[in-house]
């Protein structure tokens, strides 16, 4: 998960198929010029006219010039719009534990921040799409965010700028004028990736120019001419595309339109490949996202595509640009332009394929989460939750297979119960719920596995803070367990019903319960089951009054968690430790517990357990009269809790301990001081705050760093050091007046400075 919008992560890595950016410097101008002044620029053209590839450049040239964060949300794998927000969500680093919905949370978390959101592929969820636009732009103002889409968004306020195809030369340019043009030099560029001996002369400026004419400018025909380049000679290549396309040009006055010449140069692509290429490529269309090889081998194959052959024609794939290579810790995956896939999708529906295909795409994901609950505690269980996070758009999809029929929907919830962590772990709370929603309408009314899904649905519900829901989904998972004798599922549901005792502080409760269920979950042997419960079962004796005996069973989770290497679980059961100390016990454990935990972060990356840490440690620094510190401590805590949507005090436990917390340190050094250095805290990013709490870095270096001023806003302290008003500002930088109203804004607050004349001042210093 990104780490909130002080340090996005999720833009960083551009997608396989950005390669190198070849023209388009018209293009990122007016966006960026556009950028400026409008809340939501759509980016719209027709498939493979490279609207991808240039957000990824404006996005780029944006933040060198301004600074700002950006986020790059991929939406072409995503089917559901349910779960357009949860998604940004999610890419944000923004959690989902609140019962509110979650455009409100995100609406929350970046009503102050300084973003360029980015949407990619909005045209099959346009009408969401604009919902979620429009509300960021009227809420948020600091907020841009950049969509492309095959139509606009038709929001008040979006500034449309239509793509258009690579500028081709004319018939009869000179050599040198055809080579100035950018379809020109992508074919090169492109032409010579594949074909290192590739050389342009004289003499090819006809077949050339007939060429990119041919192509329209459209890159990805382009990009799937140029790799013939190793075959054909540039005579050759424009001669068998006169051809083709003459054909479409037939029944019609003039030129075939743009989206034909598009799927002209894709038909003969397919014509191109060999047969066991075709059944591949149609095949493969029902993964989302990327795959592996191992999924294309058991997905794929069949017929006159043997299994043992999947690999060789994979890499005849490759080898003609219509798989894509991306290398990920532990192996290759795989991935179609979107274009390419919906191509072969058309063709896997042709052959009346697509509902087999879909069966053995869900039968190979449905194996994929079996093997990840048998192997959770018993393997790399980090490289599992990777994988899985990698796999999520497959897992989309396989469910909303299984969606379909009673009996799949059985397999459906199976599924579920198998990669339950996944959810929990990843706090995908709200999708984990909808699923459940799904597969339970859809199986039938005696359904085995539906009191596994039940539960799931109500525990989310719980830390969501959806009460009412919580109690529904309990309550009919207890009959559904009672109902098929399933004493697992029964075990849950004591489980989940203590979590929630123990969340109202009924330690008496949630002790009993919590030990009912880990008798049951010993008997049938689910260990993970197991520990998870048995950190909260310490929890609640220690709070219960058994101090000695809360820690014992504490002590002994850990130990358990360490000897099998489990890290998610260790995690919660040190905060568990931690939060007992606290409340209770030794100050100097707690602080200890603590900084295990957040060392284990940079391995789990849970937010979750991050704020409830900083929380516990902010009361610590209190208690051992260190307000200062607990101040700094508290703000960053609640910062934390903020971008995942909840707060400590929902845990009641905790209410009465915060508030005499805030009491000693406000006594100490005052409200106002107290506030400021809280506010600082708030400031800090989640590593800076990690780093803080473990003393690997002072306040005062956290705050120069974030007093940096950016590229754009140097620019403009400079101006403001000539006497000019906002107003001429704008006019001198061509920016609209409420961006410098913004900017001089933030270099107030950032050099700590009441006005102007301050600014002037620095600029002087600075320069001197």
């Amino acid at each position: 998960m990104a780490d909130g919008v002080g340090s996005l992560s999720g833009w960083s890595a551009e997608p396989a198929e950005v390669t190198s950016y070849v023209g388009r410097d018209a293009e990122t101008g007016e966006a960026h010029r556009l950028l400026e002044t409008a809340s939501l620029v759509t980016l719209t053209g027709p498939g493979g006219v490279g609207k991808t590839r240039l957000a990824w450049r404006i996005a780029t040239a944006h933040r060198e010039a301004t600074a700002d964060e950006v986020a790059f949300v991929s939406l072409a794998e995503l089917r559901e719009p349910a779960l357009l927000v949860p998604t940004v969500a999610n890419v944000l680093g923004f959690g989902d534990r609140s019962a509110k919905p979650a455009i409100d949370v995100v609406v929350e978390a970046l009503r102050a921040s300084r973003l360029l959101l980015v949407l990619d592929n909005c045209e099959h969820l346009v009408d969401s799409c604009a919902w979620f636009a429009d509300t960021i732009a009227r809420q948020c103002p600091e907020v841009t965010v950049l969509a492309t889409s095959r139509q606009s968004l038709g929001v008040a306020g979006e500034r449309v700028l239509p793509v258009p195809p690579l500028g081709v030369p004319e018939q009869g340019d000179s050599f040198e004028r055809a080579v100035s043009h950018e379809s020109v030099r992508l074919f090169v560029d492109r032409a010579s990736a594949v074909a290192p001996s590739f050389r342009l002369t004289e003499e090819d400026t006809g077949p050339l120019i007939r060429l990119c004419r041919r192509l329209d400018g459209l890159p990805l025909a382009i990009e799937l001419a140029a790799v013939r380049a190793r075959a054909l000679s540039l005579s050759q290549l424009a001669d068998r595309l006169d051809q083709r396309f003459s054909v479409l040009a037939k029944d019609r006055r003039g030129r075939p339109e743009r989206h034909e010449t598009m799927r002209a140069l894709i038909d003969w692509s397919h014509d191109l490949c060999t047969g066991p290429e075709r059944l591949l490529w149609a095949r493969a269309s029902v993964f989302s996202g990327s795959f592996d090889l191992d999924a294309a081998e058991q997905v794929c194959s069949g017929g006159e595509l043997p299994r043992d052959r999947v690999l060789e024609v994979v890499d005849g794939l490759l080898d003609k640009s219509l798989l894509l290579r991306e290398e990920y810790p532990g192996g290759v995956r795989y991935r179609m332009l979107e274009s390419v896939r919906e191509y072969g999708a058309d063709r896997l529906s042709e052959a009346e394929a697509t509902a087999d295909f879909r069966k053995r795409h869900r039968d190979w994901f449905a194996e994929l989460a079996c093997r990840y609950a048998t192997e959770w505690l018993e393997t790399d269980q980090l490289g599992w939750i990777g994988r899985l996070r990698r796999e999520h758009a497959n897992l989309r999809v396989a469910l909303d297979y299984c969606a379909g029929t009673p009996e799949d929907a059985v397999a459906g919830l199976r599924m579920l119960r198998d990669v339950k962590e996944f959810w929990i772990v990843r706090g995908l709370n709200t999708e984990g719920r909808m699923w459940v929603r799904r597969l339970d309408e859809a199986a039938a009314p005696t359904a085995p596995e539906r009191a596994h899904g039940l539960w799931l649905s109500g525990f989310l519900a719980l830390v969501q803070g959806d009460l009412p829901a919580y109690r529904s989904m309990m309550d009919r998972a207890a009959a559904e367990a009672e109902a098929t004798g399933d004493e697992l599922a029964a075990a849950y549901v004591l489980h989940v019903r203590a979590y929630a005792a123990l969340i109202g502080d009924d330690m008496p409760e949630a002790s009993r319960l919590f030990g009912a269920a880990i008798d049951l979950f010993r008997v049938h042997g689910d260990e993970g089951a197991e520990l998870w419960a048995g950190y909260n079962y310490g929890l609640a004796v220690w709070l219960d009054g058994d101090i000695d005996r809360g820690r014992a069973i504490l002590a002994e989770s850990v130990e358990r968690c360490e000897r099998s290497g489990e890290v998610f679980w260790r995690g919660w059961a040190l905060w568990s430790r931690a939060a007992a100390e606290y409340l209770q016990g030794d100050l100097a454990v707690a602080t200890r517990c603590c900084e295990q935990v957040l060392r284990l972060h940079a391995r789990v990356d849970d937010r979750v357990v991050v704020g409830f840490t900083l929380t516990v440690l902010a009361g610590c620094a209190a208690r051992t009269g260190r307000p200062h510190r607990a101040a700094i401590l508290h703000g960053a805590s609640m910062n934390v809790w903020r971008t995942v949507g909840a707060w400590p005090t929902r845990y009641e436990a905790f209410a009465e301990p915060l508030r005499a917390d805030t009491d000693l340190v406000t006594a100490a050094v005052g409200w106002e001081i107290a506030i400021k250095e809280f506010t600082d805290g708030a400031a800090m990013t989640t590593g800076d705050a990690i780093a803080y709490a473990l003393e690997e870095r002072s306040p005062t270096a956290t705050k120069q760093t974030a007093q940096v001023l950016t590229k754009r806003e140097t620019e403009i302290a400079h101006v403001v050091a000539e006497g000019l008003t906002n107003q001429e500002i704008a006019a001198r930088l061509g920016i609209a007046r409420r961006t410098v109203d913004t900017h001089i804004d933030h270099i107030l607050t950032k050099l700590g400075y009441a006005n102007r004349v301050q600014v002037a001042t620095w600029v002087t210093r600075s320069a001197g």
